[in-house]
């Protein structure tokens, strides 16, 4: 197991744990969760033991071997996949090892710990463990210099867990991985043969790749039983009984006070008043808990445009010349709340960028409202932020002729407070950093906000805040992200980016995940079943439905009417015969038009009953 024993630990001047304790059964799945700045990264240093604790311990089983991802890879001519295998020392070392072993004995014993270590399907693994984080199998024989630094990191992703260490030290890993990467690590992680544990803000992970949660918080550690939702639930009781006990107390210090107030300067109640007095001295104080400032985001409204907002008529587009999407037929209402999924290099990411007028059409048609504008988010905009300035430069640079006290105010919408609106960007957190690029992509009040990737680096606080403006939001949203959580509160709509088409998908996003996680199915000779009718194809049914159901109500107030009229005695006299004659005929016209309509209403209604199922 994992002993944390009353660690005690500052960084220049500031604690970040006091006598904290915590521990971690063999075999566990931990998820390690606290708001920015708390001390999460530098408890992983001293587990590691980079850095040298004040006081306390942290103790380990004897030669566990503990492993976390490189900050980075180095750009080498290796592949990625003689990478990842060389991340296992003991088995490189082996192999090497027997290419010049001349003794019987010992070129046994190595063939022996090769087998036990299974060492010949490590290439079979490997290769494995990078086709789930995205790489193809084409990809994997080329060398790491060939692709960007957040691609390396899934690659020293795969390495570690490959190597497969005793304690494994895992820091936001979803943060360089789309939805489907995010998917299978989940999977893989709850699999895992030993330790792990994992600073998140990914929900979804801590929900299903963990079973306990360790959180920090006031410089201290507790460690929950169950998954993040569980551990939510349980804080939020524990706070409740906690701020009730406070209550309770102070209204017994409060009467006790009183007494003493009232009887210290009389005779006769001296000793009682003094007993109190005692009884308040000894009185250890229950600590109201403290509310932590909520992070908050407002999104300025823009004004109502005309449907539909962007529309597209066998649209192209590319780089160069070559098309990566085509045969676009997409609409796009300011109402609209839109996921793109899809494997990653399949073109989300391209659509955002023709949406947004980024990257120029192929070919096909683009009509937009002429006052549409379009917000752009996206993580490399985090990253080209102009790290010598502070935030309040980068709002002056954009909105020169507003004053310094309304630029503040937006920067507290974002939660970038006082402090932060100084300081140079360099020197701001990630999440800090994701909340000024946030800002300014709203900053015009964009009637469509497009948003790739958004939640990296935000922690849980500022996720929910950011699911709570997005719903509140009265422009359309477009969002590409690895985060499922927020794709069930905020998206709608599913449009999946696939084989170079954009088509609308129909099934929710838990049966999307089981489609991803699911093995590849075997040809069947089974009649593949229908597909599910589209959007739009639901819409006709439900139009179809409604008109049918007029109809029949219209004619049933005419055979109400005649009915009403025949059923006067007056009708049948001789001077009303002819006009007996026409109401008969239009009766007998209506019922025969009425059962046509009420067949063509329940042929309808069955229709959009069997599309909707």
């Amino acid at each position: 197991m994992l002993m944390i024993s009353q660690i005690t630990y500052a960084v220049e001047g500031r604690t970040l744990f006091e006598e904290a304790s915590a521990i971690i059964p063999t075999g566990h799945k931990v998820g390690l969760v606290g708001r920015n700045g708390t001390g999460k990264t530098t408890l992983f240093r001293l587990i590691r033991g980079e850095l040298s604790l004040e006081s306390g311990s942290i103790t380990l089983p004897d030669r566990a071997r503990i492993g976390g991802v490189a900050q980075e890879v180095p750009s080498s001519e290796t592949s990625l996949i003689d990478t990842v295998l060389a991340a296992d020392t003991e088995r490189a070392s082996l192999l090497a090892e027997a290419d010049r072993a001349t003794d019987p004995t010992r070129i046994a014993e190595i063939q022996t710990r090769l087998t036990d270590i299974d060492a010949w399907s490590a290439e079979a693994r490997a290769a494995s463990i990078l086709s789930g984080l995205g790489f193809t199998h084409a990809e994997q024989q080329m060398p790491c210099s060939a692709f960007s630094g957040g691609w390396r990191m899934r690659v020293a992703l795969a390495a570690v867990l490959f190597s497969e260490p005793d304690v494994l030290l895992l820091d936001e890993p979803t943060n360089y991985l789309d939805l489907e990467g995010a998917l299978w690590l989940e999977t893989y992680l709850s699999r895992y043969p030993h330790t792990v544990i994992i600073i998140s803000h990914d929900r979804a992970l801590l929900n299903r790749a963990v079973n306990a949660i360790l959180h920090l918080e006031h410089k201290r550690l507790t460690y929950y039983t169950g998954p993040y939702d569980q551990f939510a639930k349980q804080r939020a009781a524990n706070r409740a009984v906690q701020a009730a006990a406070a209550k309770k107390q102070e209204a017994r210090r409060a009467h006790l006070q009183a007494f003493v107030d009232r009887f210290k300067a009389k005779a006769s109640k001296a000793k009682q008043a003094q007993s109190r007095v005692k009884m308040l001295e000894k009185m250890e104080a229950i600590t109201l808990p403290e509310d932590q400032a909520r992070t908050v985001f407002t999104f300025p409204e823009p004004e109502e445009l005309s449907p539909p907002i962007i529309n597209t008529e066998s649209a192209s587009t590319g780089y160069g010349d070559a098309v990566v999407l085509s045969h676009l037929n997409l609409r796009i209402d300011q109402d609209d709340r839109i996921a793109l999924l899809g494997r990653n290099g399949e073109g989300k990411s391209t659509l955002a960028k023709m949406l947004s007028d980024r990257l120029p059409l192929m070919g096909g048609r683009m009509n937009r409202s002429n006052k549409l504008r379009i917000g752009f988010f996206a993580q490399h905009q985090v990253e080209e932020l102009r790290i010598d300035e502070t935030p309040l430069d980068h709002l002056f640079r954009e909105r020169p002729a507003e004053g310094q006290a309304k630029l503040r105010a937006r920067l507290a919408s974002f939660g970038l407070g006082a402090d932060q609106a100084e300081t140079k960007v360099g020197k701001l957190s990630g999440g800090q950093k994701a909340r000024l690029s946030l800002l300014l992509a709203t900053l015009p009040a964009p009637h469509l906000l497009i948003l790739d990737e958004p939640t990296n680096h935000l922690d849980i606080e500022s996720r929910e805040a950011l699911v709570e403006a997005l719903t509140a939001y009265s422009g359309a949203v477009i969002v590409v992200s690895h985060d499922m959580h927020l794709l069930s509160l905020v998206a709608d709509r599913l449009w999946l980016v696939k084989d170079g088409r954009v088509t609308p998908y129909t099934e929710d996003l838990q049966a999307y995940r089981k489609m991803l996680l699911a093995p590849p199915e075997k040809p069947s000779k089974e009649k593949p079943k229908p597909k599910r009718a589209s959007r739009d194809q639901v819409l006709e049914l439900r139009a179809q439905v409604r008109k049918a159901e007029a109809r029949v109500e219209k004619l049933t107030e005419m055979q109400d009417e005649l009915a009403k009229r025949l059923a006067d005695p007056k009708v049948y006299e001789d001077a009303m015969a002819s006009k007996r004659a026409v109401w008969q005929k239009k009766y007998a016209e209506v019922m025969d038009a009425l059962d046509r309509a009420e067949g063509l209403w329940v042929s309808a209604q069955e229709k959009l009953d069997k599309a909707e199922a």
